[in-house]
């Protein structure tokens, strides 16, 4: 049976159309930190508690998420659009300048958590699948930490809208 490769730009289109809660990925391996936005992440399980975040394997910067053997999953709220455009590496601005953009501290792992994420979870990771041009990175949660209640950043049609 013969396949077809579809069309990246096709693929792409029509993700486009996919809504995603906005997030912020985190890891610290000693003085070094680094945060990426994401849309793609999902639970997995509640028992153990489990995530998954779907993560730019082609990044070699990236390599910090499997080297720290940890990582924080941080919401975001409405009022983040500007942290999350920080972080989507866009304005091309150093590490140093993405975390000054936020209120930082830790849990259990030591992964940067967002003092006023809508909620954050603190992951140990567990395992890495590769998968075409992506890490998918599948973390125990040990700890979390709930902020209030309020509207969510959502990520449609290439940009930021809140429910």
């Amino acid at each position: 049976m013969e396949k077809t490769r579809l069309d990246p730009i096709s693929y792409r289109d029509a993700m486009s159309r996919l809504a995603g809660h906005v997030q912020i990925i985190t890891a610290a391996d000693g003085s070094e930190r680094r945060g990426v936005t994401v849309t793609a992440s999902c639970s997995v399980s509640d028992s153990p508690p489990t995530v998954l975040v779907c993560l730019n394997g082609a990044n070699p910067r990236n390599e910090i998420f499997t080297r720290s053997d940890s990582f924080a999953l941080n919401l975001l709220g409405d009022e983040h659009r500007a942290l999350a455009h920080a972080f989507s590496g866009r304005d091309q601005l150093d590490m140093d300048r993405r975390f000054a953009l936020g209120q930082w501290t830790q849990l259990t792992t030591g992964s940067p958590i967002l003092v006023n994420a809508t909620a954050a979870f603190d992951c140990r990771l567990i395992e890495v699948k590769t998968i075409a041009t992506h890490l998918v990175l599948f973390g125990e949660v040990v700890d979390v930490a709930i902020g209030p209640s309020r509207p969510p950043l959502i990520y449609v049609d290439r940009g930021y809208h809140s429910l």
